[in-house]
């Protein structure tokens, strides 16, 4: 099984739109096209919106470099700026690795590359291995 196809099984995620494009080595792109479901009261994309778009990139990511099961044990968001049309892209990547810990960065811009939020997490390996094939 690809990493791609194992987080075909992430429902909530596939629930909101979220769709993994790209994985690689500590790397990864998510995407979500904006929907009406996606707004807050306010009329933009509710902030657990986001935040789940940044988790599959952050889960990805750490997926393609333990092949084991990867929690967070602690994450930050910062958001910039709303929006409530267009694409969302969740941009990862691997800032610190160790045996048990790992450190992210995740970017959440718009499709004119402007910064929505900001997301670090550290990932916890769980002893699950996974046997998955990078895609």
């Amino acid at each position: 099984m690809t990493i791609k196809e194992f987080f075909k099984k992430d429902l909530y995620a596939e629930l909101t739109g979220a769709e993994l494009i790209e994985v690689d080595n500590g790397r990864a792109v998510v995407k979500m096209e904006v929907r009406e479901t996606h707004f807050n009261a306010g009329g933009v994309v509710q902030g657990g919106a986001v935040f789940t778009l940044a988790d599959l990139a952050f889960a990805a990511a750490a997926v393609s470099i333990y092949k084991s099961v990867v929690v967070s044990i602690e994450t930050d968001i910062r958001f910039f700026k709303s929006t409530n049309s267009g694409t969302l892209y969740a941009k990862a990547k691997a800032l610190d690795i160790h045996h048990k810990l790992g450190t992210f960065e995740v970017r959440i811009v718009d499709e004119k590359e402007q910064l929505i939020a900001l997301f670090t997490a550290t990932g916890y390996r769980k002893d699950i291995p996974l046997n998955l094939e990078n895609d």
